[in-house]
């Protein structure tokens, strides 16, 4: 299957958005993002405090519009809730394309680098989904739902497998446990989405959160890290 030619930009009715894009350590360029990807109760304990267990079966996925993700410093309040909650992951971007199933042992070759992002979460809005049985895509694909750190290549960080990842809170640690708590690995993850989606250079995949997810008000700091590797800041600011 082929991708569509770029139309010029005098075919379109109103100027395209800019592609979405992260920083990458020690480069001028930038890495532009193609689609985000969540992986849901990847950490045992998390399902646990969420009312559900994690399973070796299948990984459960979801998404985020790729213009969600945002670098960090002011991220405001969303509309709609007054329960926002933040879940620290370690985020995986592929540099390369991949036309039908990855096995497992060549996974990691599709990987460009790595970060740290939040998955920002209206909590009210998606339990009260859940209690119908409904989607709850708004809340999980609202603006700026991603912030996410520099991203690192591969060939600063190798490929984390073991590192604590972690989360504060108005300097006090909310979020922390060792990658190697994760239910599916990073091979594996991309493995089961390369048999649900064409996976292409630009996508990033947030790896699921740890025990710990709690509510932040406007004017709470965060700071949130993969030890060794990546670090994200920010503040969350009053809605506009």
């Amino acid at each position: 299957m082929r991708d569509r030619p770029a139309a010029p930009s005098s075919a379109y009715a109103f100027p395209p958005a800019s592609t979405p894009f992260l920083a990458i350590r020690g480069e001028t360029h930038r890495f532009p993002i193609h689609r985000i990807y969540c992986v849901g109760r990847n950490f045992a304990e998390h399902a646990r405090e969420m009312g559900a267990e994690a399973s070796r079966g299948t990984p459960v996925f979801f998404g985020k519009p790729a213009d969600a993700a945002v670098p960090g410093g002011d991220i405001p309040y969303p509309p709609g809730t007054s329960d926002l909650h933040h879940e620290v992951e370690l985020v995986v971007a592929l540099g390369h394309d991949a036309d039908g199933k990855v096995a497992v042992a060549d996974a990691l070759a599709l990987v460009f680098g790595y970060s740290v992002g939040l998955d920002l979460t209206r909590r009210d809005l998606q339990a009260a989904a859940k209690e119908k049985r409904l989607p709850w895509d708004t809340a999980k694909g609202f603006d700026a739902s991603a912030p996410i750190g520099e991203l690192v290549p591969v060939a600063q960080c190798g490929h984390p497998s073991t590192q604590r990842l972690w989360l504060e809170v108005e300097g006090t640690l909310r979020q922390q446990a060792p990658l190697s708590d994760m239910v599916f690995s990073v091979a594996e993850v991309l493995h089961a989405l390369s048999k649900l989606y064409r996976l292409r250079a630009g996508d990033l995949v947030f790896m699921g959160t740890p025990a710990g997810v709690a509510a932040l008000q406007p004017g709470n700091r965060f700071r949130a890290g993969i030890d060794g590797i990546a670090t994200l800041e920010g503040r969350i600011v009053p809605p506009r």
